[in-house]
């Protein structure tokens, strides 16, 4: 029998969750930076090969909830915990074991599931350091394994990959062979655009804005595709970060997310971005469906569906 499971990927925010997720795959799924919270929603990631079918659920980081999107990224993380077969807490390696480290720690040891510990950006920590975070881990005996890793390098991947299948079920396949994501073309432009505004801006910004894919005109393979979105702010005086001096801001913005999205959707496309003020968006439940529903809700469905047929 092939073995066939759900595998959720927990940490605390920049633990590289996103990053090796994508890795796993072998394919840009999940966008990723430098900034904390990137990560919003849960993202579905499949990947199938001989030994079977594994589907990653990349998590938003394990944060103190201040906002109604916050408590929503931290219900997604909750939710995969609940529901996966296997769950891999990312510690990040180069970072000091704080109260949040221990936090997780505790959260991660109240699910039944079998657990595994991956400390990443061991490309980034000597050798005689990691020891004492393997001893702290192995003294828990909570975790079936722990494995050493680096997510930006592929350095460990390979164990990591042996102990999943060590721990997941047999079963059929839960979706199709051919399937990488759940998540619908609109949701992941919408995200490749958001992780071009996240390269560009700094401090508060990253956490106050949010794109909304507002038009989508396609008239046939031969033409570019049209797209047209909103960059989302909550100060007014953050307008004019965005757009920049003479718009050179917004300019750099859509023509990155343009030509990624062209890599991406392999055709051309044109791209029109503005700013919006929407102050308060994080506590707007009428945004916040609207912008998570696309995500959450094709995700949700192909979900119910059961196993993929025959």
């Amino acid at each position: 029998m092939p073995k066939a499971g759900t595998v959720a990927l927990v940490g605390r925010p920049n633990a590289g969750k996103s990053t090796l997720m994508n890795r796993l795959l072998a394919e840009k799924l999940a966008i990723v930076s430098d900034k904390p919270q990137t990560t919003r929603q849960r993202i579905v990631g499949i990947l199938t090969t001989e030994q079977g079918q594994i589907v990653f659920f990349d998590t938003p980081g394990i944060h103190k909830p201040l906002h109604r999107l916050n408590r929503k990224m931290l219900e997604e993380a909750m939710g995969a915990l609940q529901e996966a077969d296997v769950i891999v807490m990312l510690r990040d390696a180069a970072e000091k074991f704080g109260r949040g480290e221990a936090y997780l720690l505790e959260l991660v040891s109240r699910f039944p599931q079998p657990k595994l510990v991956a400390l990443n950006k061991i490309d980034l920590v000597a050798k005689h350091k990691l020891l004492p975070e393997i001893a702290r881990y192995a003294a828990s005996g909570r975790f079936a394994a722990i494995v050493p890793l680096s997510a930006a390098t592929g350095d460990g991947t390979d164990r990591l990959f042996d102990e999943l299948w060590k721990q997941l079920p047999e079963g059929e396949l839960l979706y199709d062979a051919e399937l990488l994501t759940l998540h619908p073309e609109r949701f992941l432009v919408a995200e490749r655009i958001r992780e071009k505004v996240l390269e560009a801006t700094h401090h508060e910004l990253p956490f106050t804005t949010a794109v909304l894919l507002e038009g989508w005109e396609d008239a046939g393979p031969d033409r570019a595709l049209v797209l047209t979105a909103a960059l989302l702010v909550e100060r007014d005086s953050h307008k004019g970060i965005l757009i920049g001096k003479g718009g050179a801001t917004i300019k750099a913005i859509g023509s990155a997310a343009r030509r990624d999205l062209e890599e991406f959707l392999e055709r051309k496309v044109h791209l029109d971005l503005h700013v919006r003020h929407e102050p308060g968006w994080r506590e707007n439940p009428r945004l916040l469906a609207e912008l998570e529903g696309a995500a959450v809700a094709a995700a949700e469905l192909a979900m119910s569906k059961g196993p993929a047929a025959d």
